[in-house]
C-alpha cells in the first residue's frame, strides 16, 4: 500500500487547487485504498487528472515559462516514480540497439504499463505547451471525439462526419482523450473497442465515473460478439455501432443518442436542485416512472421552522443574520438529503421536504422522522458551538438560543411540476400538505409533532410516540389525532 503524500497535498493547497478538508479526505481514502493522493482526489471528484498532472509539473520543476524545451519521457517516468534510473538505463540501451520507441521497450520489459506511459506523455505535451486544445465549438456544429489507436480509422471516421457537418477531434491515446474531456466538451464520444493499454469498455467506464459522466459514448467495433456488447453496455456505453455501418447510419445513431442524453440531462438538472445525487440516479434509472405533469401518490411531508429567529435577527447585523440562517438551513437540508428526501422549498427561516416523491420507498415515513431527529441534533451542535464562541469572546450571559419545531404528516397528494411556463417547480399539493404545515406551527421548541397516518406507517419498534389530545385544525370538521415523537 502506498504511503500518504502530504507534501504533494501541500503543493495542491499552495496552488489553490484543493481545500485542506479535501486533502484530508483524500488522505483518509488513500489509507483505505492505497491510491496516490492525486488519484484519491480525482476519484472523489475534487480535481481533474489534468490539474493533477499540471501540479506534478510544478512539483518536478518542469514549467513552460522556466524551460520551453520538452522534457524527456524517461525523465518524467523517473520523476513520477513509475520507473527507476536502472530500468530507464536498461531501456535506453536497448533503444540504441534497435531504434524502437522508449515507451514500447519499457512496457515490454515489464518496468511500467501503457497507462503510465500515456500519463507521462500527456504531462510532457502540456509542459511543452503543445496541447492547446480547442474550446467548445461556437459555430453551432456538434463536436464529436473519436478515440482509436489506428490513425487510418480516425481519419476515415473524421472525414465522413465532417462531410455531414460535425466538428471532429481525434485521439489515438485513450488516456489523453479522458484527460481532455473537461476542456473540449464534446456532445458524444466514439471509441474503438480494442486498443492497447485501455480498451473502449474501460475508457467508457472511466468516463462515466468521472466529471464528464454525462457525455454519451458509442463503441465502434468489428467484433459483434454478444458478450462484448453486454460488457460495454454494463460499463455505461449508450450504443454499439459496427465499423462496417454506413456513415449515414453512424450519424443517425449519434443524433439518437445525443437527443436521448439531452432529455436525461434535463431531468437530472430539474431534480438535482431538490434532492440528493443518489435519488437523482434512481430517478434517471426509472425515468418513465416519474410523472412531471402531475400524479396522485402517498407521501410523507415534513415542515421545519426555527423558533426565536426574529429575536436573533434584531440583535445582529444583516450579514450575520444571513450567515447564521444559511448555516442552520444548510444543516437542515443535509438531514433531508441524507435520509433520501426531496427538498421542496425554503420558507423564510424554515423548509418543506417530501419523502416519497419523485422516488417512493416503503420506509419514507421513518426516513422523514429520522431526518427530523437529525435536524434536532444539528441544532443542538450549533447551540453548543455558539455558546463556546460566546464564552471565548469573554461576553457575559448566554447567546440567544435557536430552537426548531417540526411537523410531519403522511397522505395522498398531487405531485408534479407546478407553476407557469416561465417558472415551475416540482412540488406537492393537497390536504396532507396543509396538515403537516399546521402541525409544524403547533410544535413547540425542540418538538416533533406527527400525524396519525405517519404514526401508522412507522414501525412501533423503531420509534416511541406519546399520544396527545386531538387538535382542531383550520379546515377540518373533526379533531385531528396528534402524536409527539420521543
Amino acid at each position: 500500500m502506498s504511503a500518504p503524500s502530504p507534501l504533494f497535498g501541500d503543493l495542491l493547497l499552495k496552488l489553490g487547487i484543493v481545500s485542506p478538508s479535501q486533502v484530508q479526505e483524500a488522505l483518509a481514502l488513500q489509507a483505505l485504498t492505497g491510491q496516490r493522493v492525486g488519484e484519491a482526489l480525482i476519484s472523489l471528484g475534487y480535481v481533474t487528472r489534468e490539474q493533477i498532472q499540471d501540479a506534478l509539473g510544478e512539483a518536478l520543476g518542469l514549467h513552460q515559462d522556466k524551460s520551453p524545451l520538452q522534457p524527456a519521457l524517461g525523465e518524467l517516468l523517473v520523476g513520477l516514480k513509475y520507473v527507476t534510473l536502472a530500468q530507464l538505463d536498461e531501456a535506453l540501451a536497448r533503444q540504441r540497439r534497435d531504434g524502437r520507441k522508449l515507451g514500447e521497450i519499457l512496457v515490454e520489459l515489464g518496468h511500467c504499463t501503457y497507462k503510465q506511459i500515456y500519463e507521462a506523455l500527456g504531462l510532457q505535451n502540456r509542459i511543452a505547451g503543445r496541447q492547446d486544445l480547442p474550446r467548445p465549438s461556437s459555430d453551432g456544429r456538434r463536436r464529436v471525439v473519436v478515440v482509436d489507436d489506428s490513425p487510418l480509422a480516425c481519419a476515415f471516421v473524421q472525414e465522413g462526419l465532417v462531410a455531414l457537418g460535425y466538428e471532429v477531434l481525434c485521439f489515438q491515446d485513450p488516456f489523453e482523450a479522458l484527460e481532455s474531456m473537461g476542456r473540449i466538451q464534446p456532445v458524444i464520444v466514439l471509441s474503438d473497442l480494442e486498443m492497447p493499454g485501455l480498451d473502449g469498455v474501460e475508457l467508457c467506464r472511466r468516463l462515466k465515473e468521472g466529471p464528464s459522466h454525462a457525455v454519451p459514448v458509442i463503441i465502434l467495433t468489428a467484433n459483434d460478439v454478444e458478450a462484448e456488447r453486454v460488457r460495454g453496455l454494463r460499463a455505461g456505453a449508450d450504443d454499439y455501432v459496427n465499423k462496417s455501418a454506413s456513415m449515414d447510419e453512424l450519424a443517425a445513431r449519434i443524433e439518437s443518442v445525443v437527443r436521448r442524453t439531452g432529455e436525461t440531462e434535463r431531468m437530472r438538472k430539474l431534480f438535482a436542485r431538490y434532492t440528493s445525487d443518489a435519488v437523482v440516479e434512481e430517478i434517471l434509472k426509472s425515468a418513465d416512472a416519474v410523472v412531471l405533469t402531475g400524479e396522485k401518490r402517498e407521501v410523507t411531508l415534513l415542515f421545519a421552522d426555527l423558533r426565536n429567529f426574529t429575536g436573533l435577527a434584531e440583535s445582529l447585523p444583516p450579514e450575520q443574520v444571513v450567515g447564521v440562517l444559511n448555516q442552520v438551513l444548510g444543516r437542515m437540508s443535509d438531514a433531508v438529503l441524507t435520509c433520501g428526501g426531496t427538498l421542496d422549498k425554503f420558507l423564510g427561516d424554515g423548509l418543506m421536504a417530501v419523502f416519497g416523491a419523485p422516488v417512493a420507498r416503503p420506509d419514507d415515513a421513518l426516513r422523514a422522522l429520522q431526518s427530523a431527529k437529525m435536524m434536532m441534533d444539528a441544532l443542538t451542535d450549533l447551540r453548543i458551538e455558539a455558546e463556546a464562541e460566546w464564552a471565548a469572546g469573554g461576553r457575559e450571559g448566554q447567546p440567544l438560543v435557536l430552537e426548531l419545531g417540526v411537523g410531519i404528516n403522511s397522505g395522498v397528494v398531487v405531485a408534479g411540476n407546478i407553476g407557469s411556463t416561465v417558472r415551475a417547480e416540482y412540488t406537492c399539493i393537497g390536504d396532507a400538505v396543509n396538515v403537516a404545515a399546521r402541525l409544524c406551527s403547533l410544535a413547540g421548541p425542540g418538538e416533533i409533532l406527527v400525524g396519525e397516518r405517519t404514526r401508522e406507517l412507522v414501525d412501533a419498534n423503531e420509534t416511541a410516540f406519546e399520544d396527545l389530545p386531538p387538535v382542531r385544525l383550520k379546515g377540518k370538521q373533526q379533531p385531528v389525532p396528534l402524536f409527539r415523537a420521543l
